[in-house]
């Protein structure tokens, strides 16, 4: 009889692939995927770390669960991901509920975990050892079929940004073997991907050295760019400091990298970058800008910020101000500066928080305003769009144009996984509206 076993991602695209993978292993134990959480043998929460609040929103959620089970019995209840690493045996101490705490590199060790689970007997795995868990995934096959997956290649930072919890989290910079990282993009695309997103912490740190050379993102993707069946690659999360010359040029040589470049800065202040430990410079920022536009004139630009960080004045927030407004991003993340406990930053002193409030309003004003008038400017025009799935309980399509906007249109499930001409009707701030151009279809 097959064990039900329900999977809660939250937070980074990582941990929606980390969440697959896992369920690609635990099925080996005769677990499978149910929607239903009333019926389970199992529950797993794969927690993320960076968002404000993470670990109280992890011990609400297990309470729910509690609830849920107070009358029946209980599942095997795990606890995975970035907030499990950093809080271990203390989550044990203050849940008892929670059976096994296991850290992002030791997913390796899971099925051993639930194999030999016994019951009233905690466990907290979370030694970093990425290389033992890439190498134990790289013979699970990765079953993923949706139109649009994701693929890590690269995890962990030794960047150490002041504010980040990263590299205590997921550990030093791990990038995987070539080979492999390209067996499972075949694996894939059998499957009927059509888009690739590769996913690191540092993305475009990845490097990874044989006998033979030395292999950079770059390679991936064009690797990758020569698989006839794959419509688009994209990758995420970068670095100004590893936007290297070789992976500038893929976006001029490129016929499947998309044009949208996510490259979060932070501040547009020199002095707050340092006080970060960044590593970069906003004229260093501004020259890859320049050199990417060169390289291909439809390249957009997204990026993170965090407003308010300790020792941030009017002025320091003004030259953030005036980055916005010259590079005029169309997608970006922008938050408050929120302390992480184990950062350098966590002991600064604090800006008042009505004037962070003050600063992240009039800096989302700009941001948003950019990004409304990028989606006006498809209005009448017609985009390719990568139709990814089926509205819940609409006739409606949900796609992607180059640019990650969301896109949908009245249409039937036989166009997922096709590319299609949608003539643009309407937009909002965060989507695109149109219909399908008769006679001008493109199947993927």
């Amino acid at each position: 009889m097959q064990k039900k076993i329900f999977i809660k991602t939250l937070g980074c695209q990582m941990n929606e692939y980390d969440s697959n993978r896992i369920y690609d292993s635990v099925k080996r134990l005769g677990f499978e995927k149910s929607k239903d959480q009333n019926n389970l043998d199992c529950y797993i929460l794969n927690t993320c770390h960076i968002r404000d609040k993470a670990k109280e929103k992890v011990y609400h959620e297990i309470g729910r669960v509690k609830k849920l089970y107070k009358k029946k019995n209980k599942p095997i209840v795990v606890v995975a991901g970035c907030v499990a690493q950093a809080e271990n045996q203390e989550m044990l101490k203050r849940e008892p509920y929670i059976d096994i705490v296991i850290g992002p590199q030791a997913y390796h060790m899971i099925n051993d975990k639930l194999k030999n689970f016994i019951k009233d007997n905690k466990i907290e795995e979370t030694e970093f050892d990425a290389v033992s868990k890439f190498n134990y995934f790289d013979n699970i096959e990765n079953k993923n079929n949706k139109v649009s997956s994701y693929l890590t290649i690269q995890e962990g930072c030794d960047k150490f940004c002041s504010f980040c919890v990263v590299p205590y989290t997921r550990g030093p910079e791990y990038s995987r073997p070539f080979d492999k990282i390209i067996s499972e993009a075949e694996s894939l695309i059998k499957n009927g991907v059509k888009e690739i997103i590769l996913l690191g912490q540092n993305v475009n740190a990845y490097s990874f050295k044989n006998k033979i050379k030395e292999y950079r993102i770059s390679d991936l993707i064009n690797k990758l760019d020569s698989y006839e069946d794959l419509q688009r690659i994209r990758y995420t999360t970068s670095h100004p400091r590893d936007m290297t010359d070789d992976l500038i040029e893929c976006y001029s040589i490129s016929k499947k990298l998309m044009p949208l470049v996510h490259l979060p800065i932070q501040s547009g202040s020199n002095k707050i970058l340092k006080i970060m430990n960044r590593k970069h410079t906003v004229e260093k920022y501004l020259e890859i800008y320049e050199k990417l536009l060169k390289a291909n004139q439809k390249v957009e630009f997204s990026s993170d910020f965090i407003i308010a960080y300790p020792g941030e004045t009017e002025n320091d927030f003004n030259e953030t101000l005036s980055l916005v407004k010259k590079i005029k991003f169309i997608n970006s993340f922008s938050f408050i500066f929120s302390p992480r406990p184990g950062t350098k930053a966590a002991n600064l002193e604090q800006i008042d928080k009505e004037i962070a409030k003050e600063r992240l309003l009039k800096i989302q004003e700009y941001l948003f305003k950019f990004q409304l008038n990028k989606n006006k400017s498809f209005i009448n025009k017609s985009v390719d769009v990568l139709v990814e799935n089926k509205l819940d309980g609409q006739r409606k399509l949900f796609g992607r144009n180059q640019y990650m906007n969301s896109v949908i249109f009245e249409g039937n499930k036989n166009f997922i996984g096709k590319n299609l001409n949608i003539k643009i009707e309407n937009v909002n701030q965060n989507s695109l509206f149109g219909k399908i151009e008769k006679n001008n279809m493109r199947a993927a």
